[in-house]
């Protein structure tokens, strides 16, 4: 399978459109996402959460933000079950139409001061929904590309939807840096707000056009067949994929939370909570934390895939284990650095935080999806990411901003980010190795591991790479 790969320039064609549909589906909706985040810690506080003390407004925002993450699981239950039933493509449809509509909503509604407290209800709703969409994306993105390719670059491919996180954050980034640069705060706060999220709907469009001319996983079509075939020999059905997953493959699930936990806290430390930071504590302009993270952005977009392919080299392991360690060395460097109030300084701050944020997720897609049997592959790796997604990054923004309003000091936050980095590597260290896994082959019932820990083939397991 491998081998085929790096000869069949018709392959390599194919997996390449594979990897643009993921990566800007992906794109368009961490756009989405990212976007109400950046909103809540610019103007939603004002406009639907008003209150004399800017802090407590910016934690009423802030609490929204991690509702969102609430429905997160929810969302990976539901699209993981029905994408390990009926294929990841129709899934991915579904998920980009939510996450769209739900986000154009946002720029048509009514504020506080019009409605009263209609609002903040409403906008909750709508971030429920996002989230739900959300917590069916990230699974089935990276699992096209996974059961597309070949092992032996897995890692490398695998990790371009992951770029979608960096790329939408560094559009979402963008466009307010673009508003903010052209607009007074008083018009921005009045109408501009509105124009990202209104976007919304334009870029789906482009989104769904490109996702429906992609071809469904084989790997999912293979395991679909066989399973058809044991349905006729036997006369019953398999368990739902939930309880598959629940019942033979909980420890998997439990290392990808771990794998998980320091990467999420960290990414929005340094981006959602960067900007609260920048903004209240050392009152600087809005713009400057803006275009920091624009450019950091930038540098992790076009990064992730290099450790994605530097652990097809050496493993997924030691390099999540390089960024959890070095992200929680450089927690107790990050807020001194920002302190200085040098645009340059807070621009490598968020940048060295993001290339070490990199490392533990470039290699998460193909790391969590060589964790699962296909027929829970769906399910498995949307269950693990997204309750992840509530016990680390839905509270982490509100957690730094009640530490840093209880302390009045970042010191407590660079505890927190370096315990959550620690926890990942732990996690990660403490588990298999996965590079090489053929994807197509249970690894229950016909793969062994070498002394390495990594997968390797059996007479059963032509694990490749």
């Amino acid at each position: 399978m491998a081998a085929t790969e790096k000869h069949d320039p018709t392959r390599k064609a194919h997996i390449g459109r594979v990897i643009s549909a993921s990566i800007i589906g992906t794109t368009i909706e961490w756009y989405d996402f990212f976007l109400y985040g950046l909103a809540a810690a610019l103007v939603f506080d004002k406009l639907f959460f008003p209150d004399n003390d800017p802090l407590i407004g910016t934690l009423l925002a802030f609490a929204t933000f991690a509702i969102g993450f609430a429905a997160r699981p929810l969302g990976g239950l539901f699209f993981g079950h029905y994408g390990d039933k009926v294929g990841r493509k129709k899934l991915l449809v579904i998920s980009l139409l939510l996450m769209g509509g739900s986000t154009f909503a946002m720029g048509l509604l009514p504020t506080h001061a019009t409605v009263g407290a209609a609002a903040p209800v409403l906008l909750v709703l709508l971030r429920l929904i996002q989230g739900f969409a959300l917590g069916g994306e990230w699974g089935g993105a990276v699992l096209m590309v996974s059961e597309h390719g070949g092992a032996d670059r897995r890692g490398f491919w695998a990790s371009w939807p992951q770029s979608g996180a960096p790329g939408g954050n560094l559009l979402a980034t963008g466009v307010l840096a673009v508003l903010a640069a052209v607009q007074t705060d008083e018009a921005f706060l009045a109408w501009g707000w509105r124009i990202p999220f209104l976007l919304s709907g334009v870029l789906v469009v482009v989104g769904l056009w490109i996702r429906l001319v992609v071809s469904e996983s084989p790997v999912f079509l293979e395991a679909q067949r066989k399973a058809q075939e044991i349905k006729k020999e036997t006369g019953g059905d398999e368990q739902a994929p939930v309880v598959e997953v629940f019942r033979s493959s909980w420890r998997e699930v439990l290392t990808a939370i771990g794998a998980r936990f320091g990467e999420n806290i960290s990414y929005y430390i340094i981006t959602s909570f960067l900007v609260v930071y920048l903004t209240t504590q050392l009152e600087l302009d809005k713009s400057m934390a803006l275009n920091a993270v624009l450019i950091a952005s930038a540098i992790h977009f076009v990064t992730i895939p290099l450790w994605g392919a530097l652990s097809d080299r050496i493993g997924r392991r030691p390099v999540i284990a390089i960024g959890g360690i070095g992200m929680a060395v450089w927690a107790f460097l990050f807020f001194p650095v920002l302190d200085t109030e040098s645009f340059a300084a807070i621009t490598v701050a968020v940048t060295v935080g993001l290339l070490f944020h990199g490392a533990m997720y470039g290699p998460q897609a193909a790391y969590i999806s060589e964790m699962f049997d296909t027929k829970v592959r769906y399910t498995g790796a949307s269950m693990g990411a997204q309750v992840a997604s509530i016990v680390a990054g839905s509270i982490a923004p509100l957690i730094a901003v009640a530490l840093l309003d209880a302390f009045g000091s970042s010191v407590p936050v660079s505890i927190y980010l370096a315990f959550a980095s620690v926890v990942t590597a732990f996690a990660v260290l403490r588990s298999r190795e996965t590079r090489g896994r053929d994807l197509t082959k249970d690894l229950r019932t016909t793969g062994v591991r070498d002394d390495s820990g990594s997968v390797k083939a059996t007479a059963g397991s032509a694990a490749s790479g």
